[in-house]
Formats: C-alpha cells, sequence, structure tokens
C-alpha cells in the first residue's frame, strides 16, 4: 500500500498490506493519538484494514487556539 505521511513534513512509503490500521501505525513508529488516517474522503479508525492496493493519508492532528 502507498502511505502518505504529512506530520508535518510530506513522506511517501511502501508498505504491504493488508493490515488494520493500528498495525500501519505501530509499525511506521506513528502514535495514533495524535494523527488521523484517510483513504480518500473516508476517515479510517483504528480496527479499519487497509488493503494492499490502497493508498492512506496519514495527517499530523494539530490543535490550539487563543487563550
Amino acid at each position: 500500500m502507498k502511505v502518505v505521511l504529512r506530520t508535518p513534513e510530506k513522506e511517501e512509503r511502501e508498505l504491504k498490506g493488508p493490515k488494520r490500521v493500528r498495525e500501519l501505525l505501530a509499525e511506521l513508529g506513528v502514535n495514533p493519538e495524535g494523527v488521523i488516517v484517510a483513504r480518500g474522503e473516508e476517515l479510517l479508525t483504528l480496527d479499519d484494514e487497509v488493503a494492499d492496493e490502497d493508498t492512506v493519508e496519514v495527517i499530523s492532528a494539530v490543535s490550539g487556539g487563543r487563550a
């Protein structure tokens, strides 16, 4: 599968699938509490499975605002 990391730099990686999102993030060394994972327009949960032919994006969740 193609994985596009936007954390915050853009980086692309190829991984073997299928695997669950939680396994994908663990393999990449990414903390699941700090990102969202999307396949096209669909947001994925940690239990969703990603197929070998899929492209997913791992996007850093940014929070903040004014005090």
